[in-house]
């Protein structure tokens, strides 16, 4: 009664239907971030992204989804997440994060990139790149780990190094608190939370079968964050810019798999000495 919320783990077979469910969303990410350039609207974005997914079968993981109205979130600049694609115009110097989910029978993929367009500022690339490094450091440290806490420590390890090096100009970044990873399999949303951040709770053992989204959010001045009047978008508080990363990633027998990654993560986990494990 008073122990964690019950963690839906997945058998081999399983996380080979949520690899189906994340090549989708891969697929649809990549014709995204091709499409993204000034003049664009971010309702054009979110075309791109249904038709994608139409041509699979498969189904948007977030429209409807509490009565959201999109396929995609798309944030610009200091929505941090949840932003409604609509008529916003695309500029030159955009940060823009784009949010994506899939299900293919049942089973869900989710996945998030963040695109800088031509002509932002060098401290934007930099909150960019480094947030993509957090995601990837807090995916790697899941291999091996006891602990789900883990991924919430290297996340912000990553953050901590990047501002050490003087990059956001030499100020702090904030590492936004109130939205967190999750557990995903046949919903979207499910336990355990994944914080992005260090906290006393390690959180619940990692073992074979957990399938869960890792998604840091970083934001170039304070972290604090609130709701527009749409109840959706979030933006910063002090109306600076956001990054957001994501991916789904399964914990096998022996390693782990980036399910919404063409590759399984093989080249970014490499490159952190993790070797991504056997997916038949």
């Amino acid at each position: 009664m008073f122990g964690r919320e019950r963690i839906e783990y997945k058998t081999p077979e399983q996380v080979l239907l949520m690899r189906r469910a994340g090549l989708v969303v891969a697929e649809a990410l990549a014709a995204v971030r091709d499409k993204a350039a000034p003049g664009v609207t971010t309702a054009q974005l979110d075309a791109v992204a249904a038709e994608v997914i139409a041509d699979h079968h498969a189904t948007a993981s977030f429209l409807g989804y509490h009565g959201y109205p999109a396929t995609l979130c798309v944030s610009v600049n200091d929505e941090v997440v949840h932003g409604i694609p609509g008529a916003r115009v695309l500029e030159p110097g955009d940060v823009v994060s784009i949010d994506c989910g899939a299900i293919v029978d049942g089973w869900h993929g989710d996945s998030a990139i963040t695109v800088v367009l031509d002509g932002a500022a060098p401290d934007d690339v930099d909150l960019a790149a480094t947030t993509e490094r957090a995601m990837w450091s807090g995916i790697a440290a899941l291999a091996g780990a006891e602990r789900l806490g883990v991924v919430g420590e290297a996340v912000e390890d990553v953050v901590d190094a990047a501002e050490a090096a003087g990059l956001n100009g030499g100020a702090r970044y904030g590492l936004v608190e109130e939205y967190v990873g999750h557990g995903i399999g046949t919903s979207m949303h499910q336990p355990p939370d994944v914080p992005n951040f260090r906290s006393r709770d390690r959180g619940p053992r990692i073992r074979p079968g957990l399938c869960v989204a890792v998604e840091p959010m970083v934001v170039r001045g304070q972290r604090f964050t609130q709701v527009l009047d749409d109840d959706w978008t979030v933006v910063t508080s002090d109306g600076s810019r956001a990054s957001h990363w994501e991916h789904t990633v399964a914990v096998l027998e022996d390693g782990i798999w980036v399910l919404t990654a063409a590759d399984g993560g093989a080249q970014e986990l490499g490159a952190r000495g993790v070797t991504v494990a056997a997916l038949a």
